[in-house]
């Protein structure tokens, strides 16, 4: 799921002040928040307009109001309402939280943020190799019919290993459900990779690598039978079309 999305559904969490236990709305492959609102929102079980109205700093009038119809007191689980963000609301920032967006990368649900243009982009982030020697590219990075921003996956061949694209440190390396075994490495100038659906992963958090160094060992998909590696590149938590950037 794109950092950005996760922000812009939780507008009054501090992503740099986490908490044990703190709650946090993830939103579902329905929900919708682009930029300025108003919002896509599914009910939950317990919600209420105010409740609802308190999350994303708007009011239960607003909500009632962009809902014709809708009675409050009969909100169904799973029921589509619009909510309007109030006009002191705060807009939406990847830098700060605030509310929007869908899931994605990947078995999660993702939605259409916009992705880092190519002139924006560094210095460093030009002719990096393939994370693969031998592969195809089975799914080109893009948003979907549904609008679902969608990483890039190659195909390869039984025991093909991922490689680093670029000198880094590994912040995760662990599995993630849905994404099998994922290894996510930083590099300078706040870029990130991923690869993920691996079988075996063949680093540990903290180790330092360079380019062409082995991360992990792709794995073979159950629906497909085909050995797929999910290759995600991001700036600052937003995609980025690898194909900018790989030589």
């Amino acid at each position: 799921m794109p950092l950005e999305r996760l922000e812009r559904f939780n507008p009054g969490v501090d992503p740099r002040r986490l908490a044990v236990g703190q709650r946090l709305l993830i939103p579902t492959q329905q929900e919708r928040a682009p930029s300025g609102g108003p919002y896509r929102y599914q009910i939950r079980p317990g919600d209420t307009f105010s409740g609802v109205a308190r999350h994303f700093g708007t009011t239960s009038g607003r909500i009632q109001s962009a809902n014709q119809g809708t009675s409050p007191t009969a909100l169904r689980v799973g029921q589509i309402i619009s909510v309007p963000l109030s006009s002191t609301a705060r807009p939406p920032s990847s830098s700060s939280s605030s509310p929007t967006r869908n899931t994605r990368s990947s078995s999660a649900s993702t939605s259409t943020s916009a992705p880092t243009p190519s002139a924006s982009l560094p210095a460093s982030a030009r002719r990096w190799p393939w994370p693969l020697e031998d592969y195809r590219v089975v799914r080109r990075f893009g948003a979907d019919s549904r609008g679902t921003l969608q990483p890039m996956l190659l195909a390869t061949q039984a025991g093909a290993r991922a490689k680093a694209v670029a000198p880094g440190e590994v912040r995760f390396a662990d599995s993630m459900r849905q994404l099998g075994d994922v290894v996510i490495v930083h590099h300078a100038d706040n870029l990130q990779t991923v690869y993920a659906l691996c079988e075996q992963i063949l680093v540990r958090v903290g180790d330092q690598v360079s380019t062409g160094d082995e991360l992990c060992e792709v794995g073979q998909s159950n629906a497909t039978q085909r050995y797929d590696l999910l290759f995600d590149l991001r700036q600052g938590g937003k995609p980025i079309d690898p194909r900018q950037v790989l030589r």
